[in-house]
Parts: C-alpha cells; sequence; structure tokens
C-alpha cells in the first residue's frame, strides 16, 4: 500500500518508506509520536518497535513534491531478525505475550495529536459508504449491505456496553507481515492503522490468519491467549466479542479495496469480487 525501499549505507541498512497520497503529514505524526513514545516505554520489555531516524532539523519526516502530489517519507531503523508465521505453540505464546506487552505500554502513552477512534464508525460505517458509493445506491447489493451494517453495529454496541478493552491499538496485529522475531523477542512495524479502538479488534486480526491451517487455530489461539493473559488481561467478554470484531474486520476490508480502486484500478473489483464478499457476509446469522 505504501513504496517501501532498503537504503544501503556506510553506516548499514535503513528503511525508507513513502507513503500513498492519501496518508497525511498528520497521520505520519500521530505514528511518529506513537513510535517514540513506544520505544521509551518498552525499553525495559522483550517487545520492541521499529523507530524513525532523526533528520538533522530533528524532525522525523520529510514531505516530497511528486508529481502525483505531496507524499510524506520517514526514514526507519532496520530490523534483523525472520518473519514468524506463527505455525507452532511456542512462537505462539511468545507473540501473544508480547501483543500483551505492546497494549501495556501503549496504557501508558499519552497522545494529544487529532486522531479517528477505530470505533463502529470507523470500521463499518465509513467502509459501508466508499463501498455503496462505488456500486452505486440502485445495486441489487446495496440494501442488503445496509441491514447487514445496521446489525452488525448493534451487536457491536450491545456487546461494548458489556465491557470491553479499550486502548490504542497497532490496528494491523495479525502477526505475518509486521513483526520480526529475533530469539524470543518481537519487533512490531507498520502501525499505519494505529488508533484507540477495542482490544478483541486488535487480537482477532491474528486470530483468524487465513495462511493457519484450520485445523491448528483453535489450539495455537489458545496458546497464543495465554501468552497474552500471562502480561496483562483479556476477559471473557472480550473473547467473546471476536466473532463480531472479524466480521467487522473483512467490512473494513472489502472497503479498503475499494479505496485503492483509484490508485490501483477496478479490474480486479468486479462482480465476482463482490459476491464472493456477499456470500460470506450472508453465511454470519447476522440479518
Amino acid at each position: 500500500m505504501n513504496d517501501t525501499y532498503r537504503l544501503r549505507t556506510s553506516r548499514g541498512y535503513y528503511i525508507l518508506r513513502v507513503y500513498r497520497q492519501s496518508v497525511s503529514e498528520n497521520d505520519v505524526a500521530y505514528e511518529m509520536s506513537l513510535l517514540t513514545q513506544l520505544d521509551y516505554q518498552l525499553s525495559s520489555a522483550s517487545t520492541k518497535v521499529s523507530v524513525p531516524v532523526l533528520q538533522k532539523d530533528g524532525g522525523s519526516f520529510s514531505v516530497i513534491h511528486a508529481p502525483e502530489g505531496p507524499r510524506v517519507a520517514v526514514i526507519f531503523s532496520y530490523l534483523t531478525g525472520t518473519e514468524n508465521v506463527l505455525h507452532d505453540e511456542k512462537s505462539c505464546f511468545a507473540f501473544g505475550k508480547s501483543a500483551a506487552e505492546l497494549h501495556a505500554a501503549m496504557d501508558n502513552i499519552s497522545l494529544e495529536l487529532p486522531r479517528y477512534n477505530m470505533d463502529t464508525n470507523a470500521l463499518i460505517s465509513q467502509p459501508l459508504e466508499r463501498i455503496v458509493d462505488y456500486l452505486g445506491e440502485g445495486h441489487h447489493a446495496t440494501p442488503f449491505l445496509r441491514e447487514f451494517s445496521d446489525a452488525l453495529i448493534e451487536r457491536i454496541h450491545k456487546a461494548a456496553s458489556q465491557g470491553l478493552d479499550w486502548g490504542i491499538c497497532h490496528g494491523d496485529l495479525h502477526g505475518n507481515n509486521n513483526a520480526f522475531q529475533e530469539g524470543d523477542t518481537f519487533t512490531h512495524y507498520d502501525f499505519e492503522w494505529a488508533a484507540k479502538g477495542w482490544r478483541a479488534y486488535d487480537l482477532v486480526q491474528v486470530r483468524h490468519r487465513k495462511r493457519l491451517p484450520e485445523e491448528k487455530k483453535t489450539p495455537l489461539w489458545n496458546t497464543l491467549i495465554s501468552g497474552y493473559r500471562s502480561v496483562r488481561d483479556f476477559s471473557e467478554q472480550d473473547e467473546s466479542a471476536m466473532d463480531l470484531f472479524i466480521i467487522a474486520r473483512r467490512l473494513w476490508v472489502m472497503g479498503l479495496d475499494v479505496e485503492f480502486i483509484h490508485d490501483s484500478g477496478a479490474l480486479d473489483f468486479t462482480e465476482d469480487w463482490l459476491e464472493e464478499f456477499i456470500t460470506e457476509f450472508r453465511s454470519y446469522p447476522m440479518v
């Protein structure tokens, strides 16, 4: 979704990320402030984050005047280690513990920069409007998508009223391509979607990984959440709400597909793409 380069210098490697044009300076400023504070909060923990390399003027990012318009660029520290796809109990326990340390550190962070909340508006209502704008109000799928979304919002609000853990989230914590492991240490990166939200939503992304064999999902999830609970609480109410959040995640992903049509074109987002989502949504006992 962004352009990422490996830089080789006489002092070693760095990562240069040039964000897509829709990512604003305010978005990146929030992410950089979060990473800087997390780096401090996690100084005595086994969990780490990739941090920006400060510029000579003390800033953490630049704005490039590209042909398509302004784009924000950041140089990050280069991470060693390997991507762990979390297919065994040892790595799942370690990742669960690391995710909990990340959330615990986020609980101690204070950010006054403007930022949206990762609530039902951001996860459901806004993506729905993008989807409907793309399909058209008169499309045969639109009434179902609206009814489905309304029912999902109502159920999430009911679950949230019972008390769910809320705080700053990573926003894309699926464990596949946004953390490197070195020994027992996980270093997390890609905090582009970080915002305040439900921690159950943050963890549901690693629970329902598509690259995980179906028969391994439950036992490895139990191991991962045991690792998480060895550091901080994750209540039964939080865990019971996860099925709702995986549905919300899928609708959000559908909306993200539509958002990128402007950049990548509509060739992959035909009626087949739509019917695949509609069939999936109809399989949920929502409407």
